[in-house]
């Protein structure tokens, strides 16, 4: 079945010309056999000719079967007092043997006779030799009008001859681009509808964030009648960036009821999100709308009461929708539903009028206001609920001392850790040295405790956070540390507080071995 909206991405090539992206071209194919098997319906796979890994990506798409998506080759209108068929660019394009090119053309008059230093009925005899060459080589050819925004606005008449030239030379698809993302919805929105009533061929939207209005407008173009919409996995670009697919297509299929998806994929839009964001060695945005880690975490008491009762009372869409989860906090603005929902989470249950359960939301409390913070320590969290209804069970070990040395000067400098550890009646004395304090500790603390419990040689940190929680005391400031460790089957996060820094981080990290050697 035709999708009401076209998804058309280009992360692979606007994306990519975003600060701090950089694929290879393995990394290239790698995304686009994952947005392909998704259900994007145009991948445009970059420049050909602009650098060697394009070359080589379009040469391997070309060997390639895509279930969903056609490959699209980018380039620009033939140059200025050049036969087309003369032109490099338009060889390049072709050799790239993509079903469908996409070529961007001026609109905006400004950029015409200042930037091109053209003509303007030769920017159209441009525009229209280059789609006409292109269909006769059997290509389907979308046309990127940039600067369409801008261009309408200043000189609405010639705008409109660069559309129509586009057109009558046998465009496909003729998208509207937001270039300097600088347009505001009703703007977008009315220009569009415009082009549709003047023109018969697909409208298509193409959106910058400069404003923050990069998904707004593209909404509120297809609002308009715009059927293809152009954006970036997690809104990779240029500046501040292209319209984010991951917000355009949940709400199209979600808000909207614009299908542009194969059925099921929807509940796969964070996997995707995040193996992008993998590829791209880019950290996810814990905020990130829909799929976030925090797009589903509710942390205020009231607010946790009524999602237990009600979950839609306090969340826009099923979690599940979009593959993401419901999380509840805790925290010293938590109410004891938060208690209770947690500790279920982390596997332990809690009678909602049992001491326990108010000795745990009271302890909790003192230890925020204290400077802990639990969202991102559930273990620690966990050991705490379990220290309480367990009635303080005995220590699997204790640490009886610690001592750390640092040397140096700021060329060079060395650090070195001491600890002993009893387990049971057994005491383990180990040194260790490290890339610094921190790093000597861990590895001494780790090495006397894999005496007795050999599994712990498999944990290592992954993370490690340090946050001075009271700034006007200087350095004698309260200092919140954060570790994340891993067995390389789970994750989990601990945390320490302290006025030394070194004593938080051996709280942190005593909490991690502890938390790693429990069997459930």
């Amino acid at each position: 079945m035709k999708p009401a909206v076209e998804l058309y991405d280009t992360t692979l090539r606007d994306g990519a010309q975003g600060e701090g992206i950089n694929f290879s071209a393995v990394d290239k194919l790698r995304i686009a056999e994952r947005l392909d098997a998704f259900g994007i319906h145009l991948i445009e796979g970059g420049w050909p000719g602009s650098n060697p890994k394009d070359m080589e990506f379009f040469r391997q798409a070309a060997r390639r079967r895509w279930r969903n998506a056609q490959i699209a080759a980018f380039s620009m209108t033939r140059r200025k007092g050049v036969p087309v068929e003369q032109d490099e660019l338009m060889r390049l394009i072709l050799e790239a043997k993509t079903p469908v090119v996409t070529i961007v053309g001026k609109t905006w008059l400004l950029h015409v006779t200042e930037v091109l230093r053209a003509r303007p009925d030769e920017n159209l005899a441009m525009i229209g030799d280059t789609i006409r060459y292109l269909k006769d080589h059997g290509k389907t050819v979308i046309y990127d009008a940039e600067h369409a925004f801008d261009g309408y606005t200043e000189e609405p008449e010639y705008a409109l001859a660069t559309w129509q030239a586009a057109e009558k030379a046998g465009a496909d698809r003729i998208v509207l681009c937001d270039t300097n993302g600088g347009r505001l919805p009703k703007e977008i929105a009315a220009v569009t509808a415009l082009a549709k009533s003047k023109l018969n061929c697909p409208i298509g939207i193409h959106t910058h964030n400069d404003c923050g209005f990069g998904v707004a407008n593209a909404i509120a173009a297809i609002d308009a009648g715009a059927t293809q919409v152009q954006g970036t996995i997690n809104g990779y670009g240029e500046r501040t960036g292209n319209c984010n697919l991951i917000s355009v297509i949940p709400t199209l299929e979600l808000k909207m009821g614009r299908r542009c998806l194969p059925p099921k994929s929807l509940s796969k839009l964070k996997e995707l999100s995040e193996f992008v964001n993998e590829i791209a060695n880019v950290r996810h945005d814990v905020r990130a709308p829909w799929v976030g880690q925090t797009a589903f975490a509710h942390k205020g008491g009231m607010h946790v009461h009524a999602i237990e009762r009600v979950a839609r009372s306090y969340e826009h869409i099923n979690p599940e929708a979009v593959g993401n989860f419901r999380r509840v906090l805790v925290s010293d603005m938590s109410g004891r539903t938060n208690i209770l929902l947690k500790a279920r989470e982390l596997g332990f249950k809690l009678a909602p009028d049992a001491p326990e359960t108010r000795e745990i939301t009271a302890k909790v409390k003192e230890l925020e206001h204290g400077g802990y913070e639990f969202e991102a320590a559930e273990a620690s969290l966990a050991l705490l609920i379990r220290g309480i209804l367990d009635h303080n069970p005995e220590l699997l070990f204790t640490v009886d001392d610690y001592h750390v040395s640092m040397r140096g000067n700021r060329k060079s400098s060395s650090n070195e850790a001491t600890v002993k550890v009893r387990v049971g009646k057994e005491v383990h004395h180990e040194v260790a040295e490290g890339d610094g304090p921190v790093n000597a500790l861990d590895g001494a603390l780790r090495r006397a405790l894999a005496k007795s419990f050999p599994q712990l040689k498999k944990v290592t940190l992954t993370d490690y956070k340090v946050r001075i929680l009271d700034g006007v005391a200087g350095t004698a400031a309260k200092t919140r540390v954060l570790i994340t460790s891993t067995d390389g089957k789970r994750e989990w996060g601990t945390v320490g507080v302290s006025e030394n820094i070194i004593e938080a981080s051996l709280q942190a990290l005593v909490d991690s071995m502890e938390f790693a050697l429990l069997k459930k």
